[in-house]
């Protein structure tokens, strides 16, 4: 225990200096962070203690917790209803032309199965809200692209996003390990755990809503009381896996979303908290992913691939984004977007991180003969695409969208009269 809490204090102390110099040189700080625990992990001076780093995946889905709350908190009736077909589409039809694709390439450049590179497709298809998530909460703070809804599509659909992407790779692994697989109704519990998990989320925001107006809770108190509650939402989700689909995650969001609704005052409150506790949970998370990238098996190159595997993976991710910038354009036909607007949509949906850091692995822990090739490709995709895609973002949010000029950036969110 002592180790672990040696190798935390270690981590965040590093953390917050990186924090100060990247920020003078304009560059995202979870760059840094990935870099710290790169150079803290077990491929360079291996400092951090593995029971640490054992703690990644309870540590990345605390992290998507906060990530998902503070998207709730950000996110309003009115918005939603303007753009509620949109980021339905944008929930699926991105990442299963991602998918499908680096299904296809993969089987041909890297000389495995179908079903081997139909895991690799929809490992690399899901988002990172860890990147997306506190970039459009900026944005709508800025009031830029707010007026058509540009940062609550993609808030809602990168949440939903991960979890069609999820299903997909499960249904594939099932196939490849022999399990007792119904496709069609792995397919069907797609839209089934989405919407149990809005009717989930719902009851539990109105046990949250009933206990806020009935006893006297203080902003840390009530902080705690819904980052506990998303946690066993999530829990429950998981516990319930194979039995009834239910998204935990997308709850957690609707848990935020009817906060702001029906008591602003202590959304507003709690989404300020909300930012500050996600400054922590990034600096953990990000070097923690930094920390588990194999290098060494990046510059390999083993039987049967014409380079080395950083090569033939950078390869197959940009099939893969094509894919995806082709599944954007067609979800947002007919949306009242230009085309500035969609090509900023494309370039918010290229990170990718922590879903790819916590399923990225599974393959070779199930015995999966290109275990090993999909864990790599898998952490190039982070190396690549998250500093990628959050530079596009950052450098083309106010170039490519427009500044809603009615919008009090300040003070966002309207406290009903009635």
């Amino acid at each position: 225990m002592e180790q672990i809490i040696l190798s935390l204090a270690i981590v965040m102390l590093l953390g917050v200096l990186c924090i100060k110099c990247f920020s003078k040189l304009g560059v995202p700080a979870f760059l840094g962070f990935l870099l710290i625990g790169i150079l803290l992990g077990p491929y360079a001076t291996n400092i951090l203690n593995i029971e640490f780093m054992g703690l990644t995946q309870e540590i990345a889905t605390m992290a998507m917790v906060i990530l998902l709350i503070r998207a709730g908190l950000g996110l309003s009736r009115d918005s939603l209803r303007k753009v509620g077909r949109v980021a339905v589409e944008m929930s699926c039809i991105p990442s299963v032309f991602e998918g499908l694709l680096v299904m296809i390439v993969g089987h041909y450049f890297l000389g495995i199965s179908f079903i081997e590179s139909g895991m690799l497709g929809f490992i690399l298809a899901a988002v990172s809200p860890a990147i997306l998530v506190p970039r459009m909460l900026n944005l709508i703070d800025k009031g830029l692209g707010t007026k058509k809804g540009i940062p609550e599509i993609l808030l809602t659909g990168s949440s939903a996003d991960d979890v069609v992407a999820i299903t997909i790779f499960s249904v594939f692994l099932g196939m490849y390990t022999g399990g007792n697989i119904n496709i069609v109704w792995s397919i069907a519990s797609i839209p089934i755990s989405l919407i149990l998990g809005v009717l989930t989320g719902f009851v539990t925001g109105l046990i949250l809503l009933y206990a806020f107006r009935r006893w006297d809770f203080s902003d840390i108190e009530k902080l705690f009381v819904t980052l506990a509650t998303g946690i066993l939402l999530n829990s429950l989700g998981e516990a319930l896996q194979g039995r009834i689909p239910l998204a935990g995650l997308v709850g957690v969001m609707v848990i935020g979303f009817l906060l702001l609704d029906r008591m602003p005052k202590v959304a507003l409150g709690l989404s300020n908290r909300y930012s500050n506790l996600w400054i922590v949970a990034e600096i953990v998370i990000f070097v923690l992913l930094g920390a588990q990238l194999e290098l060494p098996l990046l510059i390999e190159t083993p039987e049967g691939l014409f380079a080395p595997v950083i090569i033939v993976g950078i390869f197959v991710i940009c099939m893969g984004l094509i894919a995806r910038f082709g599944g954007v354009f067609m979800a947002l036909a007919g949306s009242g977007l230009n085309n500035k607007e969609k090509i900023f949509c494309m370039t918010s949906y290229i990170p990718k991180a922590n879903v790819q850091a916590t399923i990225g692995a599974v393959p070779l822990a199930a015995g999966v003969a290109s275990g090993e090739l999909i864990l790599a490709i898998s952490a190039i995709s982070i190396i690549f695409t998250a500093p990628l895609g959050a530079l596009l973002i950052d450098f083309f949010n106010d170039k490519l969208l427009t500044k809603d000029e009615d919008l009090d950036n300040s003070k966002s969110i309207e406290v009903p009269t009635n």
